[in-house]
């Protein structure tokens, strides 16, 4: 579900809702951010929004073959 790179999102909502937000992350064991991403996964599934996830593959490094000694 998580990907490799995340994304930054800064926003102001008033103190009473950072409070809530706060609380229900401290009840869930979730960091604030980890909160605040499940509930808008579970707003976006309740509304029909998708959210398309981005896979990544991870990409071996090019290694420049050595010639053999004969």
């Amino acid at each position: 579900m998580a990907s490799a790179k995340t994304a930054t999102l800064t926003f102001r909502i008033e103190p009473e809702l950072k409070e809530a937000v706060r609380l229900a992350s401290v009840n869930e064991h979730r960091s604030i951010a980890n909160m605040i991403a499940v509930m808008i996964r579970d707003y976006c599934g309740r509304v029909g929004v998708e959210i398309q996830e981005l896979l990544t593959l991870p990409v071996k490094a090019a290694r420049k073959a050595k010639p053999r000694k004969s």
